[in-house]
């Protein structure tokens, strides 16, 4: 029976399942100390089909980071479609980012833990995480914030990832702290910061 669902299920939902996962075991276990067989009997796969379709332990864990970033980027980039006034987007892009990590706990750990654990393809996929948000808040600041000065603008981003990096590791340590909770406190000084810039 798990032979002939197997064969049934399409190459990439068999490919989402054995991410997801992974994307657990990886966060339970830290990546040295996870086992491709464990994963592979967790999914209802064999070892080989696992690394045929990843083509090793590492391959895997790029491919759950990679997920996990571009989760990340549709719900940032999502919420703040529509918003009136830079404030609001800020404001929604922030709670979108504070409730990927709190309702994708094993994404995140990824993306907080594993650059240091692991040699470089993984740290250089965490950094293009860090770089697709600066873009994204960037170009969100282009559209709302006075133009004029490109440099300043990507520093802020930069600021602004940094900072809320920090801000969901404290939260880590605060689980009583709610995404939204955690939103204000970042407003409280982000914007002060930005709103003078904004038109």
């Amino acid at each position: 029976m798990t032979t002939a669902k197997r064969k049934r299920m399409p190459r990439a939902d068999r490919m989402r399942q054995m991410i997801e996962v992974a994307e657990q075991v990886f966060s339970a276990r830290g990546y040295a100390a996870a086992s491709m067989d464990e994963i592979a009997e967790l999914v209802g796969v064999s070892k080989p089909m696992l690394y045929e379709y990843f083509n090793s332990k590492e391959g895997l864990l790029l491919a759950c980071i990679r997920e996990s970033r571009a989760v990340l980027r549709e719900v940032t980039e999502q919420a703040t479609v529509g918003a009136a006034t830079a404030e609001e987007a800020l404001r929604r892009g922030l709670l979108a980012f504070f409730v990927f990590i709190r309702e994708r706990r094993d994404a995140w750990s990824l993306l907080r833990h594993e650059m240091a654990l692991i040699g470089t393809p993984a740290a250089e996929e965490v950094e293009e995480t860090r770089r697709q948000q600066t873009d994204l808040i960037a170009a969100l600041m282009a559209g709302y914030f006075d133009s004029g000065d490109d440099l300043r603008a990507e520093a802020a981003a930069e600021f602004v990832v940094g900072a809320c990096e920090r801000l969901a590791i404290w939260c880590e340590r605060h689980d009583q702290v709610s995404p939204e909770t955690a939103t204000e406190y970042a407003m409280d000084v982000l914007w002060s910061g930005l709103r003078h810039r904004a038109r």
